[in-house]
């Protein structure tokens, strides 16, 4: 026989209360009485009554639920910040709701209306450039964003990827190394931070710089661009790449085309991405500290959302990572 579920109208009726009185205490809109309280409370517990959160949302305006919009949910550094940002959220109260927008700028803005329409805030990643980014602040929700903004008036974190493109840079060229090229990605506004940080470290040494387009941030794309990187005139003594997964794909194309790393050439990338440290050999990197910035992202909107003043921007510190695949060279 199928028990009967306790409902709100049961609970008013046992408490000796109006059924907008429960309401307003298991949805936190309201304050009553210690003795009015301990007596709802204990009815609950006692015909064990479970609210309606698509109720609950309609009475409070909240839906204790946050989005987060990826590029690449394939990509192990996202996979990170989700990890973070789930963390803070689960803490709070709070359900995430993850949109993949695979790389794709024609998803982003029809996604992200959808999900704003379910959710109480968003932290949003983008490939789009600020200036066509007008109608995120037009969504009525709270938003926090990854990467630095200069026109809009929305919260933002960031991993200092200039700074630590300069770490990176001078370690291979403490190493001996005078042929550093770069592996790009041009659509991201993260890969124009890198590069200055590794110009200007060249600059310092009066060193130049190569630099290769890469078309996707994936590994495949890194094991396409390797032998024309590889195979020319004359190929780099070490390649920094825009991120590990074309790090690694480049990796594995150069070891297949007869190069012994890092024997003929070092290699090195962002992300610090685990995959990075089983490779042969490992990959050096610089971690991004993805996961701290999910964890920051998250913390700063539920804030936000909770009308407590924070900082508009958050900087998160790198750190260089030194594995096998960079050598010092004779």
């Amino acid at each position: 026989m199928k028990k009967n579920v306790a409902t709100i109208r049961d609970v008013a009726a046992a408490a000796g209360v109006s059924t907008a009185t429960v309401s307003k205490f298991v949805n936190g809109a309201q304050r009553f009485s210690p003795a009015v309280e301990a007596t709802i409370t204990e009815v609950i517990e006692r015909l064990g009554y479970r609210s309606n959160p698509l109720a609950a949302s309609m009475i409070t305006g909240r839906t204790k639920s946050i989005g987060l919009s990826v590029l690449d949910v394939g990509n192990p550094h996202f996979t990170s910040i989700v990890k973070g940002a789930n963390r803070v959220a689960l803490a709070h109260g709070y359900t995430l709701l993850l949109v993949d927008t695979e790389e794709n700028p024609e998803r982003e803005r029809p996604l992200l209306e959808a999900l704003s329409r379910r959710v109480d805030g968003m932290i949003v990643f983008s490939r789009m450039r600020e200036a066509e980014m007008d109608w995120m602040t037009q969504l009525g929700k709270p938003l926090v964003f990854f990467g630095r903004l200069t026109r809009l008036e929305i919260p933002w974190v960031i991993s200092d990827d200039h700074r630590g493109a300069y770490m990176l840079t001078r370690h291979l060229v403490s190493l001996g190394h005078r042929k550093i090229a770069y592996l790009s990605f041009p659509r991201s506004r993260r890969d124009e931070e890198r590069l200055g940080g590794i110009r200007e470290c060249l600059a310092q040494h009066q060193l130049e710089l190569t630099i290769h387009e890469g078309s996707a941030p994936t590994a495949a794309e890194g094991e396409r661009v390797c032998s024309s990187i590889m195979l020319g005139v004359e190929h780099p003594d070490a390649l920094i790449c825009y991120n590990d997964l074309m790090a690694l794909g480049f990796m594995k194309s150069a070891q297949g085309l007869g190069f012994k790393l890092p024997e003929d050439i070092s290699v090195a990338g962002f992300d610090n991405i685990q995959y990075g440290l089983y490779t042969s050999p490992p990959l050096t990197t610089v971690d991004l500290q993805s996961e701290r910035m999910g964890v920051a992202a998250m913390e700063k909107l539920i804030a936000t959302i909770d009308g407590k003043a924070q900082p508009a921007a958050t900087t998160i510190e790198p750190q260089l990572i030194l594995r096998g695949s960079t050598l010092k060279r004779n």
